[in-house]
């Protein structure tokens, strides 16, 4: 009788453990960091940012936007910019209308810089241009929150590879969204 008891004791323990171990196994795994989902986006992804949090109006209610802010002085980088939004507005071929351009303007922005490009300009609030200051590009939602950014590089082949990114993560946005 005795050996029966040890054997279903055992067999009791060896049960427990067979569930319990996968799960403190996964609790270890996550409470230390080991696990790094995988991700394919590559942009940066924005937290509880949005127009009205920057105390801004949204520029184009109900639609996806690209967002860059102007700078004071518009180098080659910053032409480099422009050229990059304007093309890969135009690489989202039949979406094109669901996203709009957009150029945040201040009274300091370099205008002539645009004389080349047909861009919905709008003034951006002083909070907005904080956030905007490294001449990042940004996706908004249509919603008006801000989604994901870019920010700048120097590198022409990396900027290149950048509005690559930026118009590979605008599809599966728009692909995803049922609005806008």
């Amino acid at each position: 009788m005795n050996s029966l008891q040890s054997k279903g004791r055992k067999n009791l323990i060896l049960l427990l453990l067979a569930f319990l171990l996968p799960v403190i196994a996964a609790k270890l795994v996550l409470s230390f960091n080991l696990y790094n989902g995988g991700v394919t986006n590559k942009g940066q992804l924005l937290n509880s940012l949005s127009y009205t949090t920057l105390a801004m109006a949204n520029p184009k209610p109900q639609e996806w936007q690209l967002v860059y802010q102007l700078p004071q002085h518009c180098d080659a980088t910053c032409e480099d910019r422009l050229y990059i939004l304007q093309q890969s507005h135009i690489a989202l071929g039949r979406n094109q209308d669901r996203v709009h351009p957009i150029v945040m303007v201040s009274q300091q922005s370099d205008v002539a810089a645009l004389a080349n490009f047909d861009f919905i300009t709008a003034t951006p609030s002083a909070a907005l241009s904080q956030q905007l200051n490294m001449q990042q590009l940004v996706i908004v939602d249509p919603l008006g929150s801000l989604v994901m950014s870019y920010p700048q590089t120097h590198d022409h082949q990396a900027q290149i590879m950048q509005g690559k990114a930026l118009v590979a993560d605008l599809r599966k946005l728009l692909k995803l969204s049922r609005i806008g």
